[in-house]
């Protein structure tokens, strides 16, 4: 497949992606056209926690990412084939099971912990765990894969990222729109598909949201962990709020890699754009190629907490909290320095 971000003047991804005997562009091996219809090569698809939306896991990425949580499926050939209808279809069957129906507004990933924080408690012993929201009732509560929580009218693609090829993405939004009442569309991405051109197409279909990962802002730190450029990265969050999405930005505070200067600075591009857009910073922890680094402190996620709220961003989060909370009184001093409302 020739790389449509060429086609549009803009450099190709690091996409390579290992098959059985070598490797091969993403969009060559997890990606394919049928007839009239887009498949894709999809590892699961399920109510996802803490996310409380129905994710579609997909193989292939247009990054090498060295600190890949997902490289098992993303960065290798890895699941089955699944078309843009029969993705309609199993939005279909997931609507019916959905307890919570979220307004657009709230299309994201940030205010899934403003509903639950799947501890579980309310439905196995009757009442609310510790740093529960108090917000649903214990018959709001499905069992999933991944745990306990309420079940969001939010489809959402997650994994590897090939939104550099939007036509799948398209016609799988516009499935999950014919096929369902109530149902939005959320795209989880590295932002290096999201071109001008694309954001129109992707908009068009129906595509309502999207949570963008921006993995670092200095352009040589994001060479040497992505693989990429990340020059119109940067820009596409003016380019998504032009076209009225739904934006969210997530970043991770990885030791020596993207720290306090790097978040800062997305931090200052963000609040430039809108000081509400939400941010979640997630802290770290070892996984594929950066297995052997080390994850960040208490202390320095709760510095690099209050250094966003002081550039001026309204709705920040920590996340993967267990990985520097270890302890109730580390819990204690999370809670007196972000409190509930800052711990995603």
């Amino acid at each position: 497949m020739k790389c449509r971000l060429v086609d549009q003047g803009f450099k190709p991804g690091s996409c390579s992606t290992r098959i059985k005997n070598g490797s091969k562009k993403a969009c060559d091996t997890t990606l394919k056209h049928k007839g009239n219809e887009w498949l894709r090569l999809i590892k699961s698809a399920h109510l996802s926690r803490p996310e409380h939306y129905f994710s579609i896991y997909q193989s292939g990425c247009n990054h090498h990412c060295l600190k890949c949580h997902s490289w098992e499926f993303t960065q290798r050939v890895s699941g089955s084939w699944m078309s843009a209808e029969e993705i309609g279809l199993a939005a279909k069957e997931y609507e019916k099971y959905v307890t919570v129906c979220e307004q657009r507004e709230k299309v994201t990933m940030w205010h899934a912990t403003d509903l639950c924080r799947s501890c579980g408690s309310c439905a196995i012993y009757g009442k609310c765990g510790w740093l529960c929201p108090e917000v649903l009732e214990s018959k709001d509560i499905v069992l999933s894969p991944q745990g306990l929580g309420p079940a969001r009218n939010i489809i959402a693609f997650t994994g590897g990222d090939l939104s550099c090829c939007p036509d799948f993405y398209c016609q799988a939004a516009r499935e999950i729109k014919k096929n369902c009442k109530n149902m939005w569309v959320l795209i989880e991405s590295n932002g290096y598909g999201l071109t001008p051109q694309n954001l129109d197409k992707l908009k068009d279909s129906g595509v309502d949201s999207f949570w963008l990962d921006i993995k670092a802002y200095d352009e040589e730190v994001y060479k040497k962990l992505c693989g990429t450029t990340n020059e119109w990265i940067l820009k596409s969050p003016s380019e998504i709020m032009k076209r009225d999405f739904v934006l969210e930005v997530l970043t991770l505070f990885i030791p020596e890699w993207v720290e306090d200067d790097q978040i800062g600075k997305i931090s200052e591009l963000i609040f430039n754009l809108d000081r509400d857009i939400p941010l979640t910073i997630l802290a770290f922890f070892p996984a594929y190629k950066l297995k052997y680094s080390q994850s960040p402190t208490l202390s320095e996620m709760v510095r690099i907490y209050h250094r966003t709220k002081e550039i001026g961003l309204k709705n920040v989060k920590l996340g993967n909290c267990g990985t520097f909370a270890k302890s109730k009184e580390d819990w204690h001093h999370l809670l007196q320095e972000v409190g509930k409302e800052g711990i995603g």
